[in-house]
């Protein structure tokens, strides 16, 4: 039996537990997915180090799952976007049953591996596109079809599983087991091995943005500010960068469409912001190499 499906040798009288020692005991078993992820940080950074090249020229991050880990696989692509200015079309998942399952059970939809390639081809993927496919179990058919799909069209492929051994890890171009063990309800990976595909994800995706200069500090300064909450973050972020004050770097960053790396090196250097977008493109979007021209 796969250990994400195994019965918690800890828990067998769970539902008798007071709700005080029931809320302690889903709490602490939570606190096994960050140690699960710290063992696989190796991976992970091979991972990422996989990508960048693959990023860096123009492929895309592909999502590959079914059920809570197709869900958690899609969060992470729609987030890149209003986080880091990522294009849409270069953050993209497939989902086994479709947009539906992103809000209701589609019954078999993880079943069939040809359903997974048929997605998966659909994009057509090429070999500078990553391809990240998440399964608990690391066996989901839907998974492992998209999975072989990938190889053969050429991108590279980041396979992401709860079990130790499993196909999914095994068979992708790079491996990534964050082995969570039991969950405390049994079966249910929508616990602590969804909460550690979520941290891989974060990671990744995250760490990822920083190498590609969408982080000036610890600031995410490329923020599409696409309301009231986020266009006060960037006059935020930007006094914070800057030294200046709010009206100085609003009156700024209305001039650049509130493009906070603009307003950055513009306040800094004291030029308009056409040319402190200029050192930014010769500078590959680098905040720190633009702020040395």
């Amino acid at each position: 039996m796969l250990n994400t499906e195994t019965p918690h040798p800890d828990h067998g009288q769970l539902d008798q537990y007071p709700l005080p020692a029931l809320i302690a005991a889903l709490i602490d078993d939570q606190a096994r997915a960050v140690q699960a992820v710290r063992a696989a940080a190796p991976a992970i950074a091979a991972a990422v180090e996989a990508m960048l090249p693959r990023i860096s020229a123009g492929g895309r991050l592909i999502y590959v799952g079914a059920g809570t880990s197709g869900r958690i696989g899609v969060l992470d692509s729609v987030e890149l976007h209003p986080t880091f200015s990522w294009p849409h079309e270069r953050a993209v998942a497939v989902l086994a049953g479709g947009q539906p399952a992103m809000f209701a059970s589609v019954e078999g939809a993880e079943d069939k591996p040809e359903l997974g390639a048929a997605d998966l081809r659909r994009l057509y993927p090429a070999p500078h596109d990553v391809v990240l496919l998440l399964a608990a179990s690391g066996a989901t058919p839907y998974v492992l079809g998209a999975l072989q799909a990938a190889r053969k069209l050429g991108a590279y492929t980041i396979g992401i599983a709860n079990n130790a051994g499993s196909p999914l890890a095994r068979e992708a171009d790079l491996g990534i087991t964050i082995d969570t063990g039991p969950e405390i309800i049994s079966g249910s990976t929508r616990l602590k091995a969804g909460t550690a595909q979520k941290i891989v994800l974060n990671t990744l995706s995250s760490a990822l943005m920083v190498r590609l200069h969408k982080v000036y500090g610890n600031l995410m300064v490329d923020l599409q500010p696409t309301n009231a909450k986020l266009m006060a973050r960037a006059v935020r972020l930007t006094m914070h960068a800057t030294g200046a004050d709010a009206a100085a770097a609003r009156l700024v960053l209305e001039q650049c469409r509130f493009h906070v790396k603009v307003a950055i090196v513009a306040l800094l250097r004291q030029v308009d912001v056409e040319q402190a977008q200029a050192w930014l493109d010769e500078a590959d979007g680098s905040v720190r190499a633009a702020l040395t021209k």
